[in-house]
């Protein structure tokens, strides 16, 4: 296997012949990895000339097009630093992480372009903002003397997701992105002749490194449909096909899905949030392949775990990647857990980040190296980590903790349940009791089914800890990108609208 680059932009030549595909979209558009060295040379040539000082922050608007590579690979040529922008957010969002990089330079399209221009009174340090369509990322160069960056440089600025509150800027160096992608080919089984498809609405770094450290051919579905994309696997021989959960929960459950198959496609891989396990088993029982998931944050450049293919465990993130470490510790003590006990989920290893903006590197850590990531989990016997829910999520209800993850399994298992996110309600006796919010199942006639009876339906097989003590009908739960659920918000939200008076009567605190 190709070992860890010494500059992540180094993954932009080919580690075989360079006249392979490395990059296509299904819109006809195609680089091979001599395309893309040559462009990656020029678009870090322009940026010389806009800025000559090494270091600087450059945004690119993370699209899902061969443009990303380039200005990607191109920004790290050029010696400065790369931050990737989801081009769907909102305008507050753009301004914080633009501000808070302090980026200098943009490559967007125009739409996007257009909306930063529109906050440009926001921004004073961005003085230039280049089309992600332009000459910048297509004026190829045989030649150019890349910037001298050591491994442990400072290559990439990476936002959370923020569902918690504003999202953090992470520094991520070469070693960490380049480490990271040799684990995740590793952990993938990637070489030179696989052919991963990405049905993903936004470019992740993390699926654009794995396949070039393998040598491999990316194909990008931009068509959000999810049978247009097992179409287009099969079309281009796909051996991998990456997707979110919510996406791959709409395939499972489109009813044209009965008509597809995935021929080549030797795992699909989910990441961004947990998959439901029925998720994963009517996907894998339908295609007859494996259905994986990892798991990793943006502070771990981003994996360390992933489920195997020849030992895979629905609801499982599986084991450690390489080189890797990871512990359970009490949410109270700190003291490490056995197998099969609930803690914090704490990592350590290469790819784990030197610090956040403007933060003293290795101020996240503690004095042995450990990263406490938020998230509630175990392990079991084998080493395979199950998340349970994150730390800020999970509360006590008569000092039982319970995880609102584990009650929106249950209630995605009732009929008459298509969605749902559950949220804590202070109560003055048990110090919070779980409320949830559920998108109705619509029945053959078009009409939603009736929720009202759905609590008690689900809590006859609950302890009373976990009883649901209130159920709301909404149209749709709100996601992310990656779709991830904005708790805090619809936690204030519900808090707001609720009183106690609301709430179903619960057992006497202490009840068996």
């Amino acid at each position: 296997m190709r070992e860890p680059v010494g500059r992540l932009d180094d993954l932009a030549r080919a580690p075989g012949p360079g006249d392979r595909v490395a990059i296509r979209n299904d819109r006809g558009a195609a680089l091979t990895y001599d395309e893309l060295d040559r462009l990656v040379n020029g678009c870090a040539a322009h940026l010389r000339r806009l800025a000559p000082a090494p270091g600087s922050t450059v945004a690119v608007a993370s699209v899902l097009d061969p443009a990303f590579a380039v200005a990607y690979y191109g920004v790290l040529r050029a010696g400065h630093v790369v931050m990737p922008l989801i081009p769907l957010l909102r305008e507050d969002a753009l301004a914080h992480q633009l501000a808070a990089a302090r980026v200098s330079v943009l490559f967007a399209p125009a739409e996007l372009a257009a909306r930063v221009a529109a906050i440009g009174d926001r921004l004073p340090l961005l003085r230039t903002v280049l089309d992600l369509a332009g000459d910048e990322v297509r004026s190829p160069l045989t030649d150019f003397t890349p910037e001298p960056v050591p491994s442990g440089g400072l290559a990439c600025v990476q936002f959370t997701s923020g569902t918690t509150g504003l999202p953090r800027g992470i520094r991520q160096t070469h070693r960490n992105l380049a480490v990271n992608a040799a684990q995740t080919v590793r952990a993938h089984q990637l070489h030179e002749g696989s052919v991963t498809l990405n049905h993903l609405p936004t470019y992740h770094p993390m699926h654009l490194n794995s396949a070039l450290h393998a040598g491999a051919t990316q194909v990008l579905c931009t068509d959000p449909d999810p049978i247009a994309s097992v179409e287009l696997a099969g079309r281009v021989g796909a051996t991998r096909y990456y997707g979110l959960p919510v996406r791959l929960t709409r395939l499972a459950a489109d009813p044209r899905l009965a008509g597809t198959s995935l021929r080549t496609v030797e795992a699909i891989n989910s990441g961004g949030s947990a998959l439901a396990v029925p998720v994963t088993r009517a996907l894998s029982h339908h295609f007859g392949i494996p259905v994986l998931q990892g798991y990793g944050l943006a502070e771990t450049s981003p994996m360390t775990h992933c489920d195997q293919p020849d030992r895979p465990k629905p609801g499982s993130c599986g084991p450690l990647v390489a080189d890797t470490e990871c512990r359970i510790v009490d949410l109270e003590t700190g003291k490490v857990l056995p197998p099969g006990e609930r803690g914090e989920i704490q990592v350590r290893g290469p790819q784990l980040m030197p610090g956040y903006l403007d933060e003293p590197d290795g101020a996240a850590l503690d004095a042995e190296g450990w990263f406490a990531t938020g998230d509630v989990g175990y392990t079991d016997d084998d080493g395979y980590l199950f998340v349970v829910d994150r730390l800020k999520d999970v509360f006590k209800c008569d000092n039982w903790l319970v995880a609102p993850s584990e009650l929106e399994a249950v209630l995605r298992r009732h009929p008459a349940v298509a969605d749902c996110v559950v949220l804590d309600y202070p109560e003055p006796f048990s110090g919070a009791v779980a409320v949830a919010l559920v998108v109705p199942r619509t029945g053959a006639g078009g009409d939603p089914a009736d929720v009202s009876a759905v609590a008690t339906d689900v809590n006859r097989d609950l302890p009373y800890y976990q009883w649901i003590r209130h159920v709301q009908a909404v149209p749709a739960i709100p996601r992310s990108p990656s779709g991830k659920v904005p708790r805090r918000q619809l936690r204030d939200e519900i808090r707001g609208r609720l009183t106690l008076e609301d709430l179903a009567p619960g057992a006497a605190p202490g009840a068996a």
